[in-house]
């Protein structure tokens, strides 16, 4: 059995990621809708599912969730798009915006 990873749109318009084993993603979304476990999207209902995809290995999915959660809303707005341009971009950008070089980075000697 393998694990789900999917991210939800909240009625505050926010983002919530997730992970659900099984084969059918559509009780956990009715859980978060029925407010049945306390939590983020308790309070945010109802939440929408905007984007979802299996792993046949848990350990995968969970590795991706928790990257996933780490993102900032412009990369995970480009992942429910299927914009891999912009999220790999965004990848390149930790932080905002490209680190500048210094002294220190060049690696060549100096006269």
């Amino acid at each position: 059995m393998g694990i789900y990873i999917y991210m939800l749109r909240c009625a505050d318009n926010s983002y919530y990621v997730g992970s659900a084993t099984g084969d059918d993603l559509r009780p956990r979304i009715e859980q978060h809708n029925a407010g049945t476990f306390p939590g983020y999207t308790y309070n945010r209902r109802p939440v929408v599912l905007v984007w979802s995809e299996y792993f046949d290995r848990v350990t995968d999915g969970i590795a991706a969730e928790r990257q996933i959660k780490g993102w900032g809303r412009a990369k995970k707005e480009a992942l429910i798009k299927s914009d891999w341009k912009t999220v790999s971009r965004l990848a390149r950008r930790r932080g905002g915006a490209p680190r500048a070089r210094s002294v220190a980075d060049d690696p060549s000697p100096s006269s």
